[in-house]
């Protein structure tokens, strides 16, 4: 039976950089990563349709910095930042983060064209709306060319 990597942990240090930044030992290594997979699972369920490329965890003793990049920072935001204040009272409510300040940025991606996975969830946002899906491809494809993929 063959070995199955992730491929981002080939590209780890390389080309790519972790997704969350923190040191623990023992048990409180498996607390805190299974802490950051609810952090990023209701800021998915949240923000669906924000096209969310990348959720940024670092950890230090008294505070959590999350940064959420984005295709578009003004739904996450909301008017005012609404929706970024509910969304932070709402993990510090989930999360077990007592005594520690959280602190959420929103920042913008470079060419959401190229990026994959808010290209993919265009295609399966189309797809729901029973678009054919050679045409979604096509145009998909022209797109993510024109920009420079």
């Amino acid at each position: 039976m063959g070995r199955k990597v992730n491929p981002i942990g080939f590209r780890l240090g390389v080309i790519k950089d972790w997704e969350s930044k923190w040191f623990a030992e023992g048990k409180e290594y498996s607390k805190l990563l299974v802490e950051d997979i609810e952090i990023r699972k209701e800021i998915r369920s949240t923000l669906g349709r924000a096209g969310v490329s990348r959720i940024e965890i670092q950890r230090f003793p008294k505070q959590i910095n999350i940064t959420i990049v984005t295709a578009k920072p003004g739904i996450v935001i909301g008017r005012r930042g609404a929706n970024i204040n509910a969304l932070k009272a709402r993990l510090e409510e989930m999360a077990d983060i007592k005594g520690k300040s959280l602190r959420v940025d929103v920042v913008e991606v470079a060419n959401a064209e190229i990026d994959a996975r808010v290209v993919a969830e265009g295609i399966a946002e189309q797809l729901e709306r029973r678009v054919a899906h050679k045409r979604v491809m096509r145009q998909v494809v022209q797109r993510t060319m024109r920009s420079g993929g």
